[in-house]
């Protein structure tokens, strides 16, 4: 199994989300074909009701310490109850930006 296939499985289970969508965004930064080092999750759950987005945050990556510990370099959480996910329009998670770390840094004008 990979990280995106384990990190669905733990926050399914512990979540129970009406909507989840994983994405691998390590291709996006100056790490190793296959790193599997960067991630974006967008998940909606009942569970983050009346919840703070500071909360949201800090259950995800608890719930995610193995694979943080285990080589997952970065996360980006979106961490949507179902009425924010609808008012959002059911759509996608906000687009990460341009990696800007390692060699790529030195790629930009100054």
């Amino acid at each position: 199994m990979n990280r995106k296939e384990r990190i669905a499985q733990t926050l399914t289970a512990a979540l129970r989300p009406m909507h989840i969508d994983i994405a691998d965004e390590s291709h996006m930064h100056n790490v190793p074909e296959g790193a599997e080092s960067h991630f974006k999750v967008l998940i909606v759950s009942e569970a983050f009701e009346g919840e703070k987005l500071v909360a949201r945050h800090r259950r995800i990556n608890a719930l995610l310490g193995d694979e943080l510990a285990g080589g997952m370099h970065a996360l980006a959480i979106h961490a949507w109850t179902p009425q924010e996910w609808f008012d959002k329009g059911g759509g996608a998670a906000p687009q990460s930006p341009q990696c800007m770390g390692g060699s790529k840094a030195a790629d930009q004008p100054a």
